[in-house]
């Protein structure tokens, strides 16, 4: 079967992410992503595409040049919608949509509690374009705190518990949205498989 071809997201799993940030006056933005990648493997930069210029995330991004980027559950997901309500900038979020804060350890702007994962991101570069006159943007942002739940985290070999942790997905219909999770197929393959002599260039990072 032929589709449009901007219905990517029809057959693409996306994660669903809280990012949080700061306005220059203090109130406190959430706001879901689903278009987020993480940008090669060596690197600790993580690229976050927003639709329309125009939106308080984006502004607080600029401004305070700093953001939180949480990785929810299964259990948030009734917490996603009230956060993408185009509400006035004063409106605190967090409050409309029933979440706790979770301090930062890096930065000001607090992540949201209760999910399996906390990105604290410095602002690293936005690139700013239009397509087919829609102004969009692709925010770079740079990691300086990763957390992840203890429960859910092999300290041992660096892998992590996607049956408990049950990272909230999405994928897209003609209707909206589809919430989903991910199933472990208990398969693992390393690193250096990908490469001639068996051996990963980039094997050092991982240790402690």
């Amino acid at each position: 079967m032929q589709l449009k071809n901007f219905k990517r997201e029809s057959i693409i799993p996306l994660p669903v992410t809280f990012i949080s940030t700061l306005s220059p006056e203090g109130v406190r933005n959430v706001a879901p992503y689903s278009c987020l990648m993480p940008i090669l493997r060596p690197f600790d930069l993580i690229c976050v595409a927003t639709a329309g210029v125009m939106r308080d995330t984006f502004d607080n991004m600029k401004a305070r040049e700093e953001f939180v980027i949480s990785l929810p559950g299964m259990d948030l997901a009734g917490s996603v919608m009230p956060t993408a309500k185009f509400v006035p900038p004063e409106v605190n979020e967090y409050e409309l949509a029933g979440l706790e804060e979770k301090p930062s350890q890096e930065i000001e702007t607090p992540g949201v509690d209760g999910c399996y994962a906390w990105m604290e991101c410095k602002l690293h570069k936005i690139v700013t374009e239009e397509y087919d006159n829609f102004p969009y943007a692709l925010v770079v942002g740079k990691v300086v705190h990763l957390e992840v739940r203890d429960d859910i985290y092999n300290r041992e070999n660096g892998s992590w518990d996607v049956e408990k942790a049950q990272p909230l997905m999405m994928t897209e219909s003609n209707q909206g949205m589809h919430f989903c999770t991910v199933k472990d197929m208990d398969w693992f393959e390393p690193y250096g498989a990908m490469f001639p002599n068996g051996k990963d260039p980039l094997s050092g990072m991982y240790e402690d």
